[in-house]
Formats: structure tokens, C-alpha cells, sequence
């Protein structure tokens, strides 16, 4: 577009002076992008329904009874908002974007070349099979394969020649227990906890949690999303069960109709 982009988020705008200033600054045809955009609070959020719909902005000058509005024409622009709590955000404000679209995780592919881009940043000599492991693993999150490949060029400057290669790839990322579909050792313990203490389920989110020391939020948030799009997960009304594939990928032997009511007897 040959446009500029200004970067912000909605935690750091806290008054609406300061989503004032943001925008007074706008060029024609930059792009404001607003991350988190579901922590803007109401009074910022009145603001910028007229500059989204008429490319305005309504500042009051002076207190009390001296008080008069002031409008501002301003140059018109393209809002992004970034959220992953997308119900969070009241309707008015949703309701004024033009297009809303959903990111899904990333394919092994991308996220090679992603990878293979930072290798270039940080320095670091990887071959493509090396960094085709670590993106396999990456649970298709560009952060994580991030992470990753930092941590396994720390292994290979370490116990290797400084080259992540596949096998360098493959033992680094078996000692950080990281398995080849890119489950954890926390995403191992949930469907452990599943299958073996309550027959595979169905069992509720608290239980699950206190069995195995975590919070309830950190496994509904970081572990669970992953694991239902594997499908390794399910929820039910009544709770989370295991599926098939989550007892094939434990080595576990999956019994139809296994339920988690054990007899007292």
C-alpha cells in the first residue's frame, strides 16, 4: 500500500487523550493497529466510532458550564484490531469493523519459513531438515517455534558442532520433552490424568486441574486449544473425555464405552 503503520495496544491507551493524539498523528492511508483491542475501555472506545465511521474526532475544550465540543476531520485511515477474546469487544464497536477474520494456526511449511527468516536474524546455521523438525513441533505458533529454535541452538552450540541439523533437532527437543506432534510433558500429564485416574472421562476442567497442580485458566487457555484441534480432546456437557487418537498416541488401548464410574465394591 505504501503506507505507514502505527502500532499501539489497547492497555497502553488508557484515556482518551491519548487515543486523541494517536490519531491527530495519522497520515492518509496509514494503518492503525490496535492489539488487544478488547482491553480498551468504554470512554476510549466512544472515541473512535465517529473517526471509523466519519473519519472525525470530538474533543471538549474547557470544563463546565464554558465547555463546547470541537470537531476534527481526520485523514482517513485503516483501524486493525487484534484480539483472541472477540466476545469481549461491545457490540458497537465490533459492529463498525468492515471484515472480521479468524487466524488459524500456522502450517508446517510457513512456519519453516519463518524459521529459516530468524535463523538468518540470530545467526544461526540450520539445514532445512534441522528446521522442518523444529517446525513440526511448534504446535503451529510462530512465538513457539521461535522459542524452540533458540533452545536448540543453545544445545547445538553446546553438545554439538553449532549446526542444527535433524538429528540435533530431534535429541534437543526429546530432552526439553517436546514429542514429535509437539505435545509438552503438561499436555502429556492432562490426558494422562484423563485416561488413567478417571477412566478417560468425563470429567470437569477444575478436577482435571487440581490433579495435576495447575491452574484451571492456564490449562482452558494455552493447553486445551491445542489439543482439541488435534483431537485428542472433546468437550461434553458433563466434562472433557480423551478420544481414540489421544489413547493411541499414549499407547494406551482404548476400550469402547469405557466409563470413568468405577465400581465401590
Amino acid at each position: 500500500m505504501g503506507s505507514s503503520i502505527r502500532v499501539t495496544s489497547g492497555p497502553a491507551i488508557e484515556r482518551t487523550g491519548d487515543l486523541a493524539a494517536v490519531l491527530t498523528n495519522l497520515n492518509r492511508q496509514d494503518v492503525l493497529f490496535i492489539d488487544e483491542i478488547h482491553r480498551l475501555n468504554r470512554a476510549v472506545e466512544e472515541v473512535l466510532y465517529p473517526a471509523m465511521e466519519d473519519s472525525a474526532l470530538d474533543i471538549i475544550i474547557g470544563k463546565g458550564p464554558g465547555a463546547r465540543s470541537l470537531r476534527l476531520n481526520l485523514p482517513a485511515f485503516t483501524l486493525i484490531g487484534a484480539t483472541t477474546r472477540f466476545a469481549l469487544l461491545s457490540p458497537p464497536l465490533r459492529d463498525r469493523f468492515g471484515g472480521v477474520y479468524h487466524l488459524d494456526f500456522y502450517d508446517e511449511p510457513s512456519l519453516e519459513t519463518i524459521l529459516k527468516r530468524s535463523a538468518a536474524i540470530l545467526g544461526v546455521e540450520a539445514d532445512s531438515e534441522g528446521l522442518r523438525e523444529i517446525a513440526r513441533r511448534a504446535r503451529g505458533t510462530p512465538r513457539v517455534a521461535n522459542r524452540l529454535l533458540k533452545r536448540v541452538r543453545d544445545y547445538a552450540q553446546v553438545r554439538a558442532d553449532g549446526t542444527v541439523t535433524h538429528a540435533v533437532a530431534v535429541e534437543a527437543l526429546g530432552r526439553l520433552e517436546v514429542d514429535p506432534i509437539g505435545l509438552d510433558d503438561l499436555d502429556r500429564k492432562v490426558l494422562s490424568s484423563i485416561i488413567d485416574k478417571f477412566g478417560g472421562g468425563p470429567v470437569g476442567l477444575d478436577t482435571i486441574a487440581a490433579s495435576i497442580s495447575e491452574e484451571a485458566d492456564t490449562i482452558a487457555d494455552i493447553y486445551e486449544p491445542f489439543l482439541l484441534q488435534l483431537g485428542f480432546l472433546e468437550r461434553t456437557p458433563r466434562g472433557r473425555m480423551a478420544t481414540p487418537r489421544a489413547y493411541e498416541h499414549l499407547g494406551r488401548e482404548y476400550e469402547r464405552g469405557r466409563s470413568s464410574q468405577q465400581s465401590l465394591w
